[in-house]
């Protein structure tokens, strides 16, 4: 007959395992006392989120409910039985997050690779636009315009190559963007 007193005594996790294959509800709960806060640890390495852990140890719990009675038949140690529940338990939940795929029939054709002519047509008459009105700006200005927000230079490489302070090169893009914002609503 299961005594929860002597188990405690010997802390045979086996036993407790045993006993719950049994449909031992008592051996079960003590199962639980020892061992949660190893598998929470488990879980909670692996789903990296607290509450999510929590909910995953309570179906880890389950699973061992429901699984003991084949613990006898694999050759892991007790502990290391339990953590190998956890731990495919908790890859699974992340498993499951990823997004189902869309339907392919629902996706756009992506094998025509052709720009719309549409879509060409008012890409080119706003690349005319912008053009016009940086003809509008000095040279040097527009220049460090097209450095800045086309070629991808800091405000440190524009000013040493128009030879003006940091700060004078951050004036003259942040006016120049004025004039080009007021070119571009009329």
């Amino acid at each position: 007959m299961y005594n929860p007193r002597s188990m405690k005594a010997s802390g045979d996790i086996e036993e407790f395992i045993l006993q719950v294959a049994l449909g031992n509800r008592s051996a079960f709960r003590e199962l639980y006392v020892r061992t949660s806060a190893k598998l929470f640890g488990v879980c909670l390495r692996v789903l990296k989120d607290r509450a999510e852990a929590e909910d995953a140890l309570q179906e880890v719990f389950i699973k061992i409910w429901q699984r003991a009675s084949s613990f006898a038949a694999n050759d892991y140690s007790p502990m290391s039985w339990l953590i190998v529940i956890a731990r495919n338990h908790a890859i699974d939940r992340i498993r499951a997050r990823k997004p189902e795929a869309a339907d392919i029939d629902e996706m756009a054709d992506l094998s025509d690779d052709r720009p719309n002519p549409e879509a060409s047509a008012v890409e080119l008459s706003e690349r005319r636009r912008i053009e016009a009105c940086l003809e509008e700006l000095d040279a040097a200005r527009a220049d460090a315009v097209r450095g800045a927000y086309l070629d991808g230079y800091s405000y440190q490489e524009l000013a040493v190559r128009h030879d003006v302070p940091v700060n004078t090169m951050r004036t003259w893009l942040r006016r120049s963007l004025l004039k080009l914002k007021e070119c571009l609503t009329r």
